[in-house]
């Protein structure tokens, strides 16, 4: 198996890539909107890939946060408010934003689960920090780690009801970003003591059995390369200071903030101590590209994979319609909707 999770072309497979992703047997798969139009069709499309595979459990993923971060968006799938709405509500209400965020998690997994989707790049532990940039933004669940962490926690349980695993992101923290890592590469300043408050959520939900990185460069720990890319800040941040030992994953290759082929930044990566590269853009040459540079993959990131699958097809707990209705009475409470 290929450590790499690839992005698909179109609505349905080209007979390139059925062909290719038969050979190189990657980790797993994600959707972006250019795949998807209707329930019926990502269904059809993800049950294609199971085909090539046979796996009983099949790792096809999505970036569905709500608001500005959604791919399955109306008038074919539901609306989802973004992180911000219940960092409002639990200004004035912390259970009721804890209710709300794990009843909008279960209702966005029935719908994830009923595409066949397994997994979720939600939620972003990122603390947001005053006059950061907003790629993180009203992504963010707030300001203050413990409650990132609440409504980060909501969100997985959520999820979990559903049968769809959650994600941790951006590890070891995007809130302190000053430029957009789609477009450049952000370098943080801040002390070790300083970004203690980053790790907080982080560490609280360490159990998580998958994680994501992120593309910036922090100076207390390695001032040469981007997490992503980093031993130090994977060994001795991830894996030692937060203690994360779950299912890493490389943020999305193709961002400009890193540097070189997108073959090469994937083995980078690899060597660094990421267990998958992210590839989302299903540009067939990157692709193949990756399955040759990368090294079947090792023991412990089978154990990792399946057991970040381990829970996922389970049959979706809850009503969708009446999860949504809570949410959306108890976001009331703040003026905050979907």
């Amino acid at each position: 198996m290929t450590p790499a999770i690839f992005g698909l072309s179109g609505l349905t497979l080209t007979d390139d890539e059925r062909a290719f992703f038969r050979e190189s047997d990657p980790a797993g798969y994600i959707l972006f909107g250019r795949n998807i139009e209707t329930m019926a069709q990502v269904r059809a499309l993800i049950d294609d890939l199971r085909t090539i595979h046979g796996r009983e459990k099949l790792l096809v993923s999505i970036d569905q946060e709500g608001g500005r971060v959604a791919r399955m968006r109306p008038p074919h799938f539901s609306p989802f408010p973004a992180g911000a709405a219940f960092d409002a509500l639990y200004e004035i209400a912390p259970s009721s934003a804890i209710v709300a965020a794990r009843a909008n998690a279960q209702a966005m997994g029935i719908e994830l689960a009923e595409a066949g989707i397994t997994v979720d790049y939600h939620p972003p532990l990122d603390v947001r920090q005053p006059g950061a940039h907003d790629v993180i933004g009203d992504r963010a669940f707030g300001s203050e780690p413990l409650r990132v962490a609440a409504l980060g926690r909501a969100t997985i349980e959520g999820l979990a009801l559903a049968g769809v695993a959650g994600c941790i992101k951006h590890m070891p923290g995007h809130g302190r970003s000053m430029c957009d890592t789609h477009k450049e590469m952000p370098v943080v300043t801040a002390s070790e003591a300083e970004l203690e408050t980053d790790l907080a959520p982080f560490r609280a939900l360490k159990d998580t059995p998958i994680g994501m990185t992120g593309h910036l460069v922090f100076t207390a720990w390695d001032p040469d390369c981007p997490a992503t890319q980093s031993a130090t800040v994977i060994r001795d941040i991830i894996r030692g200071k937060i203690g994360f030992d779950g299912l890493l994953l490389t943020d999305d290759l193709d961002m400009e903030a890193l540097s070189g082929s997108v073959p090469e930044r994937a083995e980078i990566a690899a060597k660094a101590g990421c267990d998958i590269a992210l590839n989302c853009w299903a540009k067939m040459d990157d692709m193949i590209g990756i399955a040759n540079r990368l090294p079947k993959m090792s023991e412990k990131t089978v154990k990792r994979l399946d057991r970040a699958l381990a829970a996922t097809g389970i049959a979706p707990q809850g009503d969708k319609a009446e999860l949504l209705a809570r949410r959306d009475t108890l976001l009331a409470i703040a003026g905050a909707n979907a």
